[in-house]
Formats: C-alpha cells, structure tokens, sequence
C-alpha cells in the first residue's frame, strides 16, 4: 500500500498528537479498503496501544469508522463533510463551475477542474458529457501531475529547475504511452509553453485524448481545466473546438477571480 506521507521524517514544529492524527487520516484516505489495526501499525509504526485509543477517539468523533465483525478501519463521514466544505468555499471552484457548465454544453466532453499538490493534481469539480461514452472522474481523485494534461498545464507555467523540484526522481507510468523521460518530458512542456495549453494521447487512460488550460490568476500557477475526448470522436476539427473552448473558459475564469480579487 502506498502511503501519502513520508515516514520518518521530522516536520519543523509538529504538535506529535496532531501530526499522528493527520498522518493517520492521510494513510486512511488513500487505501481502497479498510485497514486492520495491524496494517495501520505496520505502515504508521505508532506504539500500538497508542494508535489504537487515537482510532477509538477518531471513531467517536466521525472521522473514522470501524467494521467491527472484520476489525477493520476507513475514512468517516466527517471528512466528507469538511472536503466538501473545502469546495463550497474555495473561490476557484465558485467561479470555475459555472463555466465549466458552459464549457461542457459547447462542446459536450467532459471537464474537469484540478489542483497542483505536491507532485499530484487533485480533481476538485467535474462536468460530465451526455455521450453515452464519456469519462467519469470523482471528486478528490489523485493523479501524477506527470502523467496527465492537467498536470502538464501546470507544470508547463514553471521553470525546468522548478519542475524538478516538483516531480519525484523517477516518473512512474500509468500506461505503456506515459512519458517518463525526464529530458522528454521538459522538451514537451516546453512545446506546451510555447503554445499556451497541454495534451496527451493514453498517457494516463488507455482510449483517451486530454487538453488542459493552466489558470494564471495567480503565481505560481496552480489550477488548471481540461477536457476528455474518447480518441473515437477526436478528429482535428473537434481538437480546434475543445483547445478554443479551454482558452476562452480559462480566460473568462482567470477574469472573474481578479475582478472580484479572488
């Protein structure tokens, strides 16, 4: 199981309790099952006595919630409610869903809006198409920024320096066309530079062409928008139509926010 956290390593003026229960809650959020006592021990290396009460207190509280006929802890409902609070007050996502809305009736593929996070993107909002072909993409889902267009826009903003700083040192591949050449990935971020969005073709999902548009309300940039297209319906014209959409969408987002000082 990959943890979000790095193990052992001293944040500068961490209140221990505090930081265990984040670290907790982070290798809770980011399993696809539930996770045993002794899982949760192996990966934390807490004392167990120790991790276990912080369980029961988190359980008490709705942050976590036990199975316990198999004796086994996930995610509660109480981190729900706290992420969607994230969303109902970030600005960015008020002022992108409207027109992400627009977006997706012009063109009718499906949008996505996500953040950088350290090496990942994070989806904060989707609009889904009416094809009865599309892509579908949660909320919160967790991408290598390397691997996806959205990711690429960003990174795209920042320096090579920068984004090597970013990205870890050896880039993983999601599918056998995901770029994980270093040198190849600056000389495609610098084309994308050049022109003013990212693309990727089944870099991060087998059948899927992917556009993406940084938002550069701020610096350094950390938003972006894109589009998935099936590769079935992406035909030059509908590439020009999807690339237009974006660039007038991050356009329009990019004006709100500075109107109304974000």
């Amino acid at each position: 199981m990959a943890s979000p956290i790095d193990k052992g390593t001293a944040r500068p003026g961490a209140v221990k309790s505090a930081d265990r229960t984040v670290e907790l809650l982070e290798v809770l959020s980011a399993s696809d099952r539930r996770l045993t006592l002794t899982e949760l021990h192996r990966e934390l290396s807490y004392p167990k006595s120790s991790l276990y009460m912080l369980l029961q207190t988190l359980v008490a509280r709705g942050w976590v919630e036990v199975d316990s006929d198999r004796g086994t802890y996930g995610i509660g409902v109480r981190a729900l409610l706290v992420g969607t609070s994230y969303l109902d007050h970030d600005p960015v996502v008020r002022a992108a869903i409207r027109v992400m809305e627009q977006v997706r009736q012009d063109i009718n593929e499906t949008v996505h809006l996500a953040r950088l996070d350290g090496a990942d993107v994070v989806y904060l909002a989707s609009r889904e198409s009416e094809h009865h072909l599309r892509v579908v993409s949660r909320v919160g889902r967790r991408l290598p920024a390397h691997s996806t267009s959205l990711g690429k826009a960003v990174l795209s903003t920042r320096t090579p320096e920068d984004v090597d700083l970013i990205l870890p040192a050896e880039l993983a591949p999601l599918t056998p066309n995901t770029v994980i050449d270093r040198a190849a990935l600056h000389e495609q971020l610098a084309g994308f530079r050049n022109v003013g969005y990212a693309h990727e073709r089944e870099e991060n999902t087998p059948g899927l062409g992917c556009f993406a548009v940084a938002l550069p309300y701020r610096n350094p940039v950390l938003d972006a928008m894109s589009c998935s297209v099936p590769l079935g319906r992406l035909d030059p014209e509908h590439e020009r139509q999807v690339i237009a959409a974006l660039l007038d969408a991050a356009r329009t987002i990019t004006e709100l926010l500075r109107q109304f000082g974000r």
